[in-house]
């Protein structure tokens, strides 16, 4: 198949994004105007604007909007609080469907990002809302009875595991169980995780750590990197681990095979690029069968977004433009 072809075949995909969906605050502020606190004499960081997106898990459903998949929904949790109604609002501006977010005493999974007005550069440490505490049962249970009613309407279902806190993330130990025997039980759907922490306790789906998540959980494992037995570990038919500006190495039964990118200089922002990548390969997977193919196409659309600044998106146009300037 041809890129445009695969492409075309996104807009007959219906894709779930299970797991961490953040909110992503970009607050730029005003040096010039940090003046001391009259009551404290700390000095103020004046923040002048500020913008908001859906993060992590909603980085990738943004993703899927702008390459054009036919329906895309997140299924995590939100607060009961001023974050959690902005990020539903980020969500549905999207055209993002809220309908399996569940509402829970348990603060939004908030990055706040502090950004110079004079010189653009995220320059400040961030200000991250975290939930470094269990999930409330009740909270658990309703996210599993979501996701075990939602996975039939759905073809691919992406899970994002954000959270490095060793609890209090969606992805539970209870999730991944039924991930698993979803999978199980449906082999004619794509299940895709990523996890920044916890990749080596996933079990039956494809697994898209980075290099540096692939390797730490082989040192955990093995005390050596070995994908092949990572993989095995996992009881995964597919591994895709990405290398950066060096493409990715597609893990299967008995073979690896190193799927090269041309590298971009000078990139704008790689934030949110590993996001963008599982939006393109995840749905070229379900359209292809083909993990190779599905990787190359990860590897254009990732190669646009971190052309721009922010948690940037690709359409399908752009990764086609992107195709012709590296042939």
């Amino acid at each position: 198949m041809t890129t445009e072809q695969i492409l075309s075949g996104f807009t007959k995909l219906a894709v779930l994004v299970v797991g961490d969906i953040c909110l992503d605050r970009w607050c730029t502020y005003d040096p010039e105007l940090s003046e001391p606190s009259r009551e404290t004499g700390i000095p103020r960081i004046a923040v002048v604007s500020t913008e908001v997106t859906p993060g992590a898990g909603g980085t990738v459903a943004n993703n899927l909007v702008a390459l054009e998949a036919n329906r895309v929904a997140v299924l995590g949790v939100v607060g009961d609080d001023g974050f959690g109604e902005e990020l539903q609002r980020a969500l549905e501006a999207r055209s993002i469907s809220t309908e399996f977010l569940v509402k829970a005493p348990v603060p939004t999974f908030t990055y706040t990002k502090l950004i110079n007005a004079k010189t653009g550069v995220e320059d400040q440490p961030r200000v991250d809302y975290i939930n470094a505490q269990p999930l409330p049962e009740e909270t658990e249970r309703k996210i599993l009875t979501r996701l075990e009613s939602a996975v039939g309407g759905y073809g691919v279902i992406i899970v994002a595991d954000q959270a490095e806190t060793d609890c209090g993330g969606v992805v539970t130990p209870a999730m991944r169980q039924m991930l698993s025997d979803l999978a199980t039980r449906n082999p004619d759907k794509v299940f895709w995780a990523d996890s920044r922490k916890r990749i080596e306790q996933f079990r039956r789906v494809v697994v898209k750590p980075n290099r540096q998540e692939a390797d730490e959980a082989c040192m955990r494992l093995f005390g050596k990197v070995d994908y092949q037995a990572l993989r095995e570990h996992l009881e995964a038919g597919l591994m895709i681990v990405t290398q950066g500006p060096e493409g990715v190495v597609v893990v299967e039964p008995g073979r690896e095979t190193p799927v090269r990118t041309r590298p971009v200089e000078n990139p704008v922002d790689i934030c949110g690029a590993g996001d963008s990548f599982t939006a393109g390969a995840a749905m070229a997977l379900a359209v292809t069968g083909q993990a190779v193919e599905a990787a190359r196409i990860g590897n254009l659309v990732a190669s646009v977004t971190i052309m721009k600044k922010g948690t940037g998106t690709a359409s399908p146009q752009e990764v086609l433009q992107a195709e012709a300037r590296q042939r």
